[in-house]
């Protein structure tokens, strides 16, 4: 039987991909290949336990997302988000909340250059 085995990208429309490349490149450090994208490979997140991709339909109605106006949010794993948050903060980019102790780790939410909400996310090892 046929089935779903995961997400195999996330793909988005922006005013100026150039400009939204070079800013994920800077503030969050993606690489991007000559084609216009970054391919992120299982067996980098593996190092991580705990790290995995959710598909998560939410509420019209919900403010998870805001101040966004996007139907949607990106969720990046990051190694050590203490560390991203200090590297954000050198290219004028502050968090706007973050959730220390959460049950699947630690989150901090930022808005990239068009304003889109990015959730970064350090995994809590599973048991």
């Amino acid at each position: 039987m046929a089935k779903v085995l995961g997400v195999g990208g996330v793909f988005f429309k922006s005013a100026d991909p150039a400009a939204t490349r070079e800013w994920y490149a800077r503030v969050l450090g993606i690489a991007f290949m000559d084609w216009g994208g970054s391919v992120f490979l299982p067996q980098d997140a593996a190092a991580h336990p705990g790290a995995a991709t959710v598909f998560s339909p939410f509420d019209a109605e919900t403010d998870y997302f805001a101040p966004s106006d996007e139907p949607f949010m990106v969720n990046l794993i990051v190694d050590d988000l203490q560390a991203m948050l200090a590297r954000c903060a050198e290219h004028g980019v502050e968090p706007l909340l973050t959730m220390a102790g959460e049950a699947n780790g630690d989150f901090a939410h930022v808005m990239d250059c068009d304003g889109r909400k990015i959730e970064l996310w350090q995994p809590k090892p599973m048991e």
